[in-house]
Parts: structure tokens; C-alpha cells; sequence
């Protein structure tokens, strides 16, 4: 693991709010010299888990085979981790909850059933930051935070200490968040901070 921060972008859509926002969330962690990379989930050709159960025993995921494969050393070599999705049927977006899922080769199980359960990727300082961005305005409305917590608990879970959430509501139009410098500087200083929270 290294002081490196990997923010993983969970939007179907090119060009669009939390792009813009990634955008920013990585210049305030480069503001702090910390080697800061972007993942579109779009951009990437990868299944949900099946179930397989196979990462049991093999502590990586070998029943499937796609690009996920060039995801999971960014995430173990990267101490900070920003999500970042917009709200989709008041929850994450389907692919966002895709890589979620696919993160569950990192847990290690006793044998019994249920048992006892650690995280590989636990105990070691990692820390993240997680945002939302919803269209409609209020908690209940948008659905914003049922959002944060669909992230919130599996990176808890995975040994992540969550520094910092980002909830945007009252954004749908593309690039709209252009709109609102408050939240821009906000996605900065959030950077900086991991950054520096990493260091």
C-alpha cells in the first residue's frame, strides 16, 4: 500500500455531474503531491458476483474473468479511496453496486457458517471519502441517504475509516454542478484532505 488515493466513478454517464466532481475531488489531492487516479466503472467490462464462493478458498476472485482484475491492484496498492455515484432509483447505481459486490474476495470466513469474518484490506490505515449527487432536494426525496450508506458500510466493513461524505441534491442536468462553486471547493478541499489524512 502506498500514499496514492484511487477514485472510482460509479455514473453511466460521460461527461456529467459526478465526473465533474471526480474531476476536482482528484485536483485537491494533487494540490497535495499525492499520485491521485480516476476508474470509470463505464469504462470497464465487468460482471457481478455470482456467488461463486470460489474467493473463499482462493482469497481472489477466479470464477470470474473480466476487468475487474485491472481494477483490484489499484485498490489494494491505493491507502485513499474516493466513491463517488449518483443517486439512481434512490439508491447507487447499478454498476457502482456491481464493484461493490465484486469486493467481497477481500473478506476472509471461518469455516463455520455464520462465523467470523475480517477483511483483508482491514487494519492498515486506509481511509476514504465518499459523494452522492441526486436530482431531487431533500433526504427522503433523492434518496441520498440510503446512497451514502449503500457505500458507507461495505468500505466500513472492508476496514476503511470514511473521513468525509459529499451529498449534492438539487443536480440532474448535465454538467450542472458547474453552477455551484460552494460545492466544487468543496470536492477540493475534500481531496486535499484525504491527501493529507493519507500522508
Amino acid at each position: 500500500m502506498v500514499n496514492k488515493i484511487l477514485c472510482v466513478g460509479g455514473s453511466p454517464r460521460a461527461g456529467g455531474n459526478s465526473d465533474i466532481l471526480i474531476s476536482y475531488f482528484l485536483k485537491g489531492a494533487r494540490d497535495v503531491n499525492i499520485t491521485a487516479e480516476e476508474v470509470r466503472l463505464r469504462d470497464y467490462n465487468f460482471q457481478t458476483c455470482t456467488g461463486c464462493e470460489r474467493c473463499r478458498k482462493d482469497k481472489t476472485c477466479t470464477g470470474l474473468s473480466d476487468d475487474m482484475q485491472f481494477i483490484y491492484p489499484k485498490i489494494i496498492e491505493s491507502a485513499g479511496l474516493i466513491l463517488v455515484s449518483p443517486v439512481h432509483n434512490y439508491n447507487i447505481t447499478a454498476i457502482m453496486k456491481s464493484f461493490i459486490d465484486r469486493l467481497y474476495c477481500f473478506y476472509d470466513f471461518d469455516d463455520e457458517r455464520p462465523g467470523k469474518w475480517s477483511s483483508r484490506l482491514g487494519r492498515q490505515g486506509r481511509k476514504a471519502i465518499i459523494a452522492a449527487v441526486a436530482e431531487q432536494v431533500g433526504s427522503k426525496e433523492s434518496g441520498i441517504d440510503l446512497t451514502l450508506k449503500a457505500m458507507r458500510l461495505p468500505l466500513e466493513a472492508l476496514g476503511y475509516e470514511i473521513i468525509a461524505e459529499l451529498p449534492v441534491t438539487g443536480v440532474f442536468k448535465k454538467g450542472k454542478v458547474l453552477q455551484y462553486p460552494e460545492l466544487l471547493n468543496s470536492a477540493e478541499s475534500l481531496g486535499k484532505q484525504l491527501a493529507n489524512a493519507i500522508k
